[in-house]
């Protein structure tokens, strides 16, 4: 879930920014220290939106730089359960996928892909459905639902797309064309029936 938080912390500023307007020099120190890394309580850290307060600063002996102590928002991304996300499919191993949601790299186990069964194909680096024949490659674009997060020695997040209208976006374009098409089918067999009707 992307969301707004305010956080108050000291922010030091060096000498080569001391040219530059304060607020401007303690967003770009904020963003060089935070922007990109991963907080296991806010999340992924994806900008500096808004410096609202900053204190007087100070000088520590042995450091050239202003340390302030600032009011700011950053805007990130913290990954809930059973929440949706799209994603991008970064690696196909042969126990299942992996897709970049936010920034993070979750997993979707084989037994997750789809309601059908999956096989590896290794020569193509893809993951192939039996009777269904869609398949999974790298690059592909993906709707998944998280089912398991962990926060412990490394990042993981578990994902399933065997819940309807989640999996690849192709698979969701091409099920609404084939729904589009028994409708018309259907629509044309009711007006045969009508003018059957009528006689």
């Amino acid at each position: 879930m992307y969301q707004i938080i305010t956080v108050k912390d000291e922010v030091s500023v060096p000498p080569v920014k001391f040219d530059k307007d304060l607020t401007t020099s303690v967003m770009e120190s904020i963003g060089e220290k935070m922007e990109g890394k991963i907080d296991n309580e806010l999340g992924v850290i994806l900008a500096v939106m808004d410096v609202e307060n900053i204190g007087e600063g100070r000088i520590l002996p042995g450091n050239p730089s202003v340390h302030y102590p600032v009011d700011f928002k950053l805007l990130c991304w913290m990954p809930k359960n059973q929440e949706v996300v799209e994603g991008e499919i970064v690696d196909i191993a042969e126990f299942g996928a992996f897709v970049r949601v936010g920034g993070f790299d979750g997993l979707v186990h084989i037994s997750q892909v789809m309601d059908d069964f999956v096989s590896y194909d290794e020569k193509n680096g893809q993951l192939v459905g039996k009777q269904s024949k869609r398949m999974l490659k790298e690059g592909d674009k993906v709707r998944a639902r998280i089912i398991s997060i962990s926060f412990k020695e490394t990042n993981k997040i578990g994902l399933t797309m065997r819940q309807h209208l989640l999996g690849a976006i192709k698979w969701a374009t091409a099920d609404a064309k084939e729904a589009a098409e028994a409708e018309k089918v259907e629509k044309k067999e009711e007006k045969k029936v009508e003018k059957k009707g009528k006689k």
